[in-house]
C-alpha cells in the first residue's frame, strides 16, 4: 500500500467532486503526520453527517482483480453484440444538446420532460417538490421484485452550458435501454431525475440542495433490489472505475456483463473517489447501488461539455454493457 486516499469537501468545492489527498506518500515529518490525522477526523465527520458507513478507504494502488490484465483510458472498444441502438441513443443525446441549457424548472427542461415521457414505455411524471418532476418508464419483469435504472436530465445553471456528457448522455442511454429491454427477469423502473444539480450558479450546499429528484424517488422505490445510475458515460476517452460508494458485488456483476459483450476495458479494476450523486439517496434507503461516472472528465461544469466532448462509440458500449446487466438482475 502506497497511500490512503480520502474524499475532501471544502468551501467552494462542489460536493460531488472527488478530491484526493495522499496521507502516506511523501509524509516526512511529525507535523505532516499530525495534519493527516486531523484530515482523517474531518472526513470521518463528513461521512457521519451523511449517514453513510465509512468503509476502508485504503488505496489499492489500482491493483487488478486476480487474473485481470486489461486497462482503461483508450478509445472505447466495439461491443461483440448489437442489441442496443447506439445511433438512436446518440441522436437523442444530440437532440437534448441542441435544445440548449436545460436547468431544472426551466421552460426548456419541461419541454424535454414531455419528450422523454413520450419515449419511455408506460411513460409518466412523478412530482418533485418545487415544481419539478421525474420522468418514469416501466418494463414488466417475469418474476416478482424490481430494479431501478436512472440518470438526471437537468443541466447545471451555467451560461452556455449544454451538458452533453453531464446530463444528456446518461438520459439518452437510459431512455434507449427502456425501449430495448424485453422481458427482463425483474421489473425495471427507468427514472430520469429532475433537479440533480443544486439551483443557482454556485456549487455550495450540493448535498443539501441538489439530488432533489432522486431523494423523492429513493423513498418511493426503497424496496428496489438494485439501483444502477448512469451519469458521465458519453465522453470520448471513457474509463469508468468503481465509484467508492458503489456496491462491490453489483459492480462485479457489471464488469462480468461488460466482459460478456466485449467492453470490460471500459470498467477498469480500480476504485476511484466517493461521489455524492443520485445513487446516494438509494444507498441511504438500503438499496444496493452503483454509479457509472467517469469523473476524470475534463469539461465537468464547463461549456466545453458539448458534442465535441462525447462519442457515439462510448454511448453504444455503455448501453450494451448495462443492457446485459439489467436483463439478468
Amino acid at each position: 500500500m502506497r497511500g490512503l486516499f480520502l474524499l475532501v469537501e471544502e468551501g467552494g468545492v462542489d460536493r460531488r467532486q472527488a478530491v484526493f489527498v495522499s496521507l502516506v506518500r511523501h509524509v516526512g515529518s511529525l507535523l505532516a503526520t499530525i495534519a493527516c490525522v486531523k484530515l482523517l477526523l474531518i472526513v470521518l465527520g463528513v461521512q457521519v453527517a451523511l449517514g453513510l458507513t465509512l468503509v476502508a478507504l485504503v488505496a489499492t494502488d489500482n491493483l487488478p482483480f486476480v487474473g485481470d490484465d486489461d486497462a482503461g483510458g483508450a478509445p472505447p472498444p466495439r461491443a461483440m453484440v448489437d442489441r442496443f441502438d447506439g445511433p438512436a441513443a446518440f441522436a437523442l443525446l444530440r437532440e437534448q444538446v441542441e435544445m440548449g441549457p436545460r436547468p431544472a424548472g426551466s421552460a426548456t427542461s419541461r419541454q424535454l420532460a414531455l419528450r422523454l415521457r413520450d419515449l419511455l414505455p408506460r411513460g409518466r411524471f412523478e412530482r418533485v417538490p418545487g415544481g419539478l418532476r421525474n420522468v418514469v418508464g416501466t418494463v414488466r419483469g417475469r418474476e416478482p421484485g424490481y430494479i431501478v435504472v436512472g440518470a438526471h436530465y437537468d443541466t447545471k445553471e451555467i451560461d452556455g452550458f449544454v451538458g452533453a456528457n453531464d446530463g444528456a448522455a446518461g438520459t439518452a442511454v437510459v431512455t434507449e435501454l427502456a425501449r430495448t429491454v424485453k422481458r427482463p427477469r425483474h421489473t425495471v423502473h427507468f427514472i430520469l431525475f429532475d433537479g440533480e444539480e443544486a439551483p443557482g450558479r454556485g456549487s455550495e450546499d450540493f448535498f443539501e440542495r441538489g439530488l432533489r429528484g432522486s431523494r423523492v424517488a429513493a423513498r418511493r422505490y426503497r424496496d428496489a433490489r438494485a439501483m444502477v445510475l448512469l451519469d458521465f458515460v458519453g465522453d470520448k476517452h471513457l474509463s469508468i472505475p468503481r465509484e467508492g460508494y458503489s456496491r462491490r458485488g453489483l459492480w462485479r456483476r457489471l464488469r462480468e456483463a461488460a466482459a460478456r459483450v466485449g467492453v470490460r476495458r471500459l470498467f477498469p479494476p480500480e476504485t476511484a473517489g466517493y461521489i455524492l450523486d443520485d445513487h446516494v439517496p438509494f444507498i441511504q434507503q438500503g438499496v444496493p447501488s452503483i454509479d457509472l461516472i467517469d469523473f476524470e472528465f475534463d469539461c465537468w461544469h464547463r461549456t466545453c461539455d458539448d458534442l465535441s466532448a462525447v462519442s457515439e462509440e462510448s454511448v453504444d458500449a455503455v448501453g450494451e454493457a448495462v443492457l446485459e446487466l439489467v436483463q439478468g438482475l
